[in-house]
């Protein structure tokens, strides 16, 4: 059971990606992940991936991929369940750290 938000449980490790499973809810922080991908699947809710440009929203079954490099910051007025892929050890807060960053958990 996931109890926390902005702290993501390994579902599955596939090559040398996680399949992480996470409850996002408020606010993350403005962060990059120099050398990765992350992508993002909405499971419930409505999350927004605010970019330095434009704002992504995502419902239910949308996908998202930020880039390697470009800066982000999710957000969700309401909980959101949602599933992350990316490359394994790759730390939640990027290059920002904080108060935000996890230990990644197993299911």
């Amino acid at each position: 059971m996931i109890e926390q938000p902005w702290q993501p449980h390994r579902l599955v490790s596939i090559n040398d990606h996680d399949v992480k499973v996470v409850k996002l809810l408020g606010e993350f922080v403005w962060h990059t992940h120099p050398d990765t991908d992350e992508m993002f699947f909405v499971h419930s809710g409505e999350l927004t991936i605010q970019l330095r440009d434009r704002d992504v929203v995502l419902g239910p079954g949308d996908v998202f991929v930020v880039p390697a490099g470009v800066e982000h910051c999710p957000k969700a007025v309401e909980e959101v369940s949602a599933l992350l892929f990316e490359r394994a050890g790759t730390v939640n807060t990027g290059d920002a750290g904080g108060d935000l960053t996890s230990q990644v958990r197993e299911m």
